[in-house]
């Protein structure tokens, strides 16, 4: 009997011509299997309480149910679907806000069908895919003077493995290659990752790297 290695994914928009795009784009790629689709985000909801895929494509700007209220919900219920964010807006205060939220990645609806699968691929094998858009959204917010508390206090004490370890994130290393700078176990990494996001309320990698970038941990 086969076991099914498929990466399942689903997709979520309100435009069916969209979505059938992304079928056809998608469609015979290596490890890619299409469980479900949804057209608004009630349905989306709906259907993740029959099945969870693996990675979840989702517009933002949806019927019913937008994007942006969506994702907290998934984050709480469904914390290991990894979310991928097609959308028309490229504005980067909205690509920044989705990824502090909990996207794994943010993508333009004009993304090219190549880089939609490699983004699919390194969330599966790496969490997050930090591409151009994102890199530089999260720059904005860091050059932006900010007249109201930082979104999270700086408060917060790590220890020097902590820092370095903080920094290998930011280089967008692996737990594995980590593992091997520091010379500890791929399962300390991440216990030790996990408390750096307690610590300072992060829900995502992604989160606990701004807070260091936010407070100059991070050259």
């Amino acid at each position: 009997m086969s076991v099914d290695t498929s990466i399942k994914f689903a997709i979520a928009d309100d435009h069916k011509i969209f979505r059938d795009g992304i079928k056809m784009a998608l469609g015979g790629r290596p490890h890619l299997k299409l469980i479900w689709e949804a057209e608004d985000g009630k349905d989306l909801m709906h259907k993740l309480t029959i099945k969870k895929p693996d990675i979840l494509l989702m517009d933002i700007r949806m019927p019913e149910l937008d994007g942006i209220n969506a994702l907290p919900l998934i984050r709480k219920e469904y914390e290991g679907v990894k979310i991928v964010v097609l959308s028309m807006y490229d504005d980067q205060q909205m690509v920044s806000k989705m990824m502090e939220m909990g996207a794994n990645a943010y993508l333009t609806k004009t993304t090219d069908p190549n880089e939609i699968y490699d983004a699919i691929l390194t969330c599966m094998n790496e969490d997050f895919y930090f591409n151009e858009l994102v890199n530089q959204a999260v720059l904005l917010k860091l050059n932006y003077k900010k007249t109201v508390k930082q979104f999270y206090p700086n408060t917060t004490k790590f220890s020097e493995k902590e820092l370095q370890i903080l920094k290998l994130l930011a280089e967008d290393k692996t737990t594995e290659e980590i593992s091997k700078t520091v010379f500890l176990s791929p399962r300390t990494i991440e216990t030790i990752r996990q408390n750096m996001k307690n610590k300072v309320g992060a829900k995502t990698i992604a989160g606990l790297i701004v807070y260091g970038m936010r407070n100059r941990l991070i050259e």
